[in-house]
């Protein structure tokens, strides 16, 4: 593994380029050592310099989106990361696989394995099962190992991001009820991406709060089928969804039933325990509990609990960057792994505060 650092740069295509995903992936990618951005691509706007749409790209990135043809970006890349739409991928993914080139995409569309459920959820036609088959799921912390030397990776969903690396541990430790979990998270207007829609409209969010999508978010079985995996049973969870009128970050607080009397401080040595050499998880000391600021801009996951004796309860608190970690930051960490380089190559960057 260790020789493949020595390789000759990789180039990357971002597929999605006028997104925030791809926006992202570009910020992070131009200082990762080991990779080099040969397209930007763009379906809607190919031709026009990306810094027309994007100015805080003015001679940074000083190049002209390229249309979506798989012949052409295998030409000039070795990897494409697939920023788009859901219901896009579907379709795209298995010609850019044709064509030689390695994938990770950031889309729902090959997260979910079972296509009739990923059709009910996210209204529209699954990708066929042999390339479902092939998709490796990269939440990077629980499932790192399985995305070296892989050529197709799924990046898993912002809320699952947060959600997933909040529970894991308690599950596979048996310390938590499976049954009882429920789910309360927030995120940041990023997350709805740059369409306009009225919900994401300034004067709709702006000094307000709200829920939208209650127990019916397309995230809902992507975070039963990895806890389920993990559980050994079926899982099913209560979730809700909310918007805060903030633009990064995504907060999910957790509530679960205890199987054992553990304290907090059991909690917190168990998680760091679980992700000892995983930087970019922070397990919080006993009695703090992390903030979205305190992530900003970075790969972290920060996580905090609270056990309430009385109730048998506990409460986990779960911070991410919504566009980081959530989405461009971990695309890059499984790129890491993926090519057998260390894990953190590009992305040690310090959150952004205040």
């Amino acid at each position: 593994m260790g020789m493949m650092t020595e390789q000759k740069i990789l180039r990357a295509a971002i597929v999605g380029s006028t997104g925030y995903g791809g926006v992202e992936l570009i910020r992070l990618l131009q200082h990762h050592p080991q990779v080099e951005i040969t397209s930007v691509i763009s379906s809607s706007s190919s031709g026009v310099p990306i810094s027309d749409g994007f100015p805080h790209l003015t001679n940074i990135v000083e190049r002209n989106l390229d249309g979506v043809v798989p012949a052409e970006i295998a030409e000039r890349a070795d990897v494409v990361f697939t920023a788009t739409p859901s219901g896009v991928s579907a379709k795209l993914v298995p010609q850019l696989m044709e064509a030689g080139l390695k994938v990770i995409d950031l889309s729902g569309d090959f997260r979910i394995k079972d296509g009739s459920v990923y059709e009910e959820w996210y209204k529209h036609k699954a990708p066929d099962d042999d390339v479902l088959a092939q998709a490796v799921y990269g939440l990077c912390e629980v499932f790192g190992e399985e995305v070296v030397d892989v050529d197709f990776i799924s990046n898993p969903g912002c809320y699952p991001t947060a959600t997933l690396l909040g529970l894991i541990p308690a599950i596979s430790a048996g310390w938590i009820d499976p049954a009882s979990i429920i789910i309360d998270a927030k995120s940041g207007v990023s997350g709805a991406g740059r369409g306009t829609s009225l919900m994401a409209h300034y004067a709709e969010i702006n000094e307000n709060f709200k829920a939208y999508k209650v127990n019916k978010h397309q995230h809902i079985p992507e975070i039963e089928q990895v806890l389920s995996e993990v559980a050994g049973e079926k899982v099913t969870v209560t979730f809700t969804t909310h918007l805060a009128p903030m633009t990064r970050g995504i907060m999910s607080t957790m509530y679960a039933s205890l199987l054992g009397a553990y304290t907090e401080e059991d909690f917190v040595e168990l998680y760091r325990q679980y992700y000892k050499d995983r930087r970019f998880v922070r397990v919080r000391d006993q009695g703090t509990w992390p903030a979205t600021k305190e992530v900003s801009g970075s790969n972290y996951c920060d996580i905090g609990f609270s056990v309430d004796s009385r109730t048998g309860r506990v409460t986990f608190v779960s911070v991410i960057d919504n566009v980081v970690k959530g989405a461009a930051g971990q695309a890059i960490q499984n790129l890491n792994l993926m090519m057998g380089w260390e894990e953190s190559l590009g992305l040690t960057f310090t959150p952004v505060y205040p």
